[in-house]
């Protein structure tokens, strides 16, 4: 009989394995036919008439030109990927040789965007894949590989704008508090390939993307910025965002240009319909697949929502709820009133959350309709985050796991003898990409007797919990057992959680 933790452990990793580029780009991707060769995409066809060529950009598209060359043989004429700065070298060390292109590869590589931000050797590779896509006929196929982390590697201003004009405009707006959304907008009017640009200089030849998302609901104008999807704003919007942080009367010449120079209204979809634009991995897919190995190790399985964000202390709060909802109903106790006020407590701070798309009424109607037989497992994705307040060592992850072990073993403090009945109990939180905040590890997670087991070892929770210290916590606890240590995955689909409880 396996553990909880090892159950957790071993849907995480199922969950992530489902997202690797490779798997992913074998299951939607396929090329047939010798004669008259055909690109199937999820089951659409899209013939190779002449020329297929690929460009990619974002964390993950190593791994995925390297499996897209495989599937595409020698049908590929010429690739161009942008991607960050060493990571070659990184999935080397880490002897991930499946994610690096071939020796004689037909893929030339860009490395760039140091610490995530456009810098001038993102823009080498930018400028690259526009004097490809620039070059295309009607007779070419170009295959375009997206994944988050994208954006700071298609920097490419229009003309005349110069790349740190552009940076100091978005440091500016960033400094007086404008919303990464609003930084998305300036920086999408300002550029050529972002806000579907790359599809329309590819035009007239067919342009599939193949994107990985990173964005919660999986947006194709955000994800990377867009880069062949059509904008859904216009230049009224950037200038309306100008105007609001209060910049309009010292911009540099070449952005008045540019913005004076601009079309008034956004491209109709019509401009588009060259293009296709197909999500080929999200943590929705990485949930369901996790879903389906938990079922098969005997839970019973719900997933509460692919959308969870908001502070891990509330996050954190949501989670301890719910678990304690669900020892309620082991214990024969869910339906009076210590169910009721778990489940307003729940409402209450789903409300505050606005987690996007999630009906909590309907969740907890499915939980009730789960019955009492098998254990439970709730599954969960999105991104939370952190106010920092100390100089500690942690990630988002790590913190959600401590937080939650905190909330439980105050629970129990309070109601006595604990969640009443007895339930085991197993909390993970996990970065698919492995990595979480500037750690080696990818989360942690936590169980009921965490806080206590810990106090008898003398490490104060609270105390590393006010210096956001979390990572530092679980290295120092039972030699680092709690930690979740996967290595570099070569993907990214945000985070996924996972609750385990059985009645003991």
């Amino acid at each position: 009989s396996m553990s909880l933790c090892e159950h957790a452990l071993s849907l995480f990793r199922g969950a992530v394995g489902t997202v690797r580029p490779a798997p992913m780009l074998k299951r939607a991707v396929k090329l047939q036919g010798d004669k008259c060769p055909q690109l199937l995409v999820k089951g659409q066809a899209f013939p190779v008439k002449r020329d297929l060529y690929l460009v990619g950009f974002g964390k993950a598209v190593l791994g995925m030109a390297a499996a897209a060359e495989e599937i595409l043989g020698d049908h590929l004429v010429r690739g161009i990927i942008n991607v960050p700065l060493g990571i070659q070298e990184s999935l080397q060390r880490a002897g991930m040789q499946e994610m690096l292109l071939k020796p004689h590869s037909k893929t030339q590589v860009f490395e760039g965007a140091k610490n995530n931000l456009p810098d001038p050797e993102a823009l080498k590779g930018a400028v690259a894949i526009q004097e490809l896509a620039e070059g295309l006929t009607a007779d070419d196929l170009l295959l375009v590989l997206i994944s988050g982390g994208g954006s700071a590697l298609l920097p490419a201003p229009i003309p005349p704008i110069l790349l740190e004009e552009k940076e100091k405009l978005t440091k500016t707006l960033a400094s007086r508090g404008a919303a990464i959304q609003e930084l998305n907008i300036v920086r999408k009017t300002l550029s050529l390939l972002k806000g579907g640009g790359l599809a329309r200089l590819a035009y007239p030849a067919q342009v599939v993307s193949l994107i990985l998302s990173d964005v919660i609901g999986d947006p194709l104008d955000i994800i990377a910025s867009g880069p062949t999807a059509a904008s859904s704003h216009s230049v009224q919007d950037c200038l309306q965002i100008l105007a609001k942080y209060n910049v309009l009367h010292n911009l540099p010449k070449s952005v008045e240009t540019v913005l004076s120079s601009s079309p008034s209204k956004p491209a109709a979809p019509e401009d588009y319909a060259h293009v296709c634009n197909v999500v080929i991995g999200s943590n929705t897919l990485a949930l369901d697949e996790a879903k389906r190995q938990a079922e098969g190790l005997g839970y019973a399985t719900l997933i509460l929502s692919t959308a969870i964000c908001g502070e891990v202390s509330h996050v954190a709060m949501l989670y301890c709820q719910l678990i304690r909802l669900v020892c309620l109903g082991f214990a024969g106790l869910g339906e009076g009133p210590l169910g009721d006020e778990a489940r307003g407590n729940l409402l209450q701070l789903a409300a505050e959350l606005e987690i996007p798309g999630l009906n909590l009424a309907e969740f907890l109607r499915a939980l009730r309709g789960l019955g009492l037989e098998r254990p439970i497992c709730i599954l969960a994705g999105g991104e939370t985050t952190v106010q920092l307040q100390g100089t500690g060592k942690g990630g988002r992850n790590q913190e959600l796991a401590l937080r939650v072990g905190l909330g439980l073993h105050r629970a129990q403090a309070t109601e006595g003898s604990g969640p009443p009945g007895r339930c085991e109990i197993v909390f993970l939180s996990g970065g698919t990409d492995g990595q979480d905040g500037p750690t080696e590890a990818a989360g942690a997670f936590c169980s009921l007797e965490l806080v206590a087991e810990a106090l008898q070892e003398g490490l104060d929770v609270e105390a590393f919990l006010g210096n956001n210290d979390s990572y530092t916590f679980f290295s120092q606890f039972q030699g680092g057992h709690h930690l979740l240590v996967t290595g570099l995955t070569g993907t990214n689909v945000m985070d996924i959680q996972a609750i385990l409880i059985r009645a003991t």
